[in-house]
């Protein structure tokens, strides 16, 4: 297979993996776990930055089109995981360690990114369950920003780092033609 079939492949199947998973997980409704980005993760550190762009955008896209089209402003948030995974993964690869790090950056990012736009196109309400979190923190008082950052960090906490920690210790199963993709994927060998 050529490079460029392999990387659209490979692609594609990161983005069903985030679609398929994403949608196992929302509907057994397991608090604080979305796994909706470990395909953007796994592409971005295999392939790079770009394609965990595309990965992420594409994603959020499909989603939108298919199920709740509430998922596509949140592409913003896909697409800078992939980014920032694919140029951490650039630079450093994606041991445990690394990964363990990039995850809580995630955590962190993903909120920061995502809180906006829940606030500015759906009040802060996005009809997941971290709503009630919302509604409970806007009763107590607190700021919009904070009510709907508070459940968003809680949940990505979790998230963010359990998909980076199972991206990793999948790439210490992956055969070496695959993990020649990314050079600092391979020194792990």
């Amino acid at each position: 297979m050529q490079s460029g079939s392999l990387y659209l492949t490979l692609s594609s199947l990161c983005v069903v993996v985030n679609l398929v998973l994403g949608t196992i997980v929302s509907s057994m409704k397991i608090p604080l776990l979305f796994l909706d980005t470990i395909g953007t993760i796994f592409g971005a550190a295999l392939m790079g930055p770009l394609y965990g762009v595309m990965i992420g955008a594409s994603t959020n896209i499909i989603q939108g089109a298919l199920t709740n089209p509430r998922t596509i402003p949140f592409a913003l948030v896909n697409m800078a995981i992939g980014l920032v995974v694919g140029l951490v993964a650039r630079k450093k690869g994606f041991s445990l360690p690394v990964a363990l790090v990039t995850g809580l950056v995630l955590a962190v990012l993903a909120p920061l990114i995502g809180t906006p736009i829940a606030i500015w196109l759906y009040g802060g309400l996005t009809g997941g369950g971290m709503d009630l979190v919302f509604v409970w923190l806007r009763t107590t008082g607190q700021s919009i920003f904070t009510a709907a950052f508070l459940p968003r960090i809680a949940g990505n906490l979790l998230d963010k780092v359990v998909s980076c920690l199972l991206v990793s210790v999948l790439f210490l199963k992956l055969p070496p033609r695959i993990l020649a993709l990314n050079p600092r994927l391979k020194a792990r060998e």
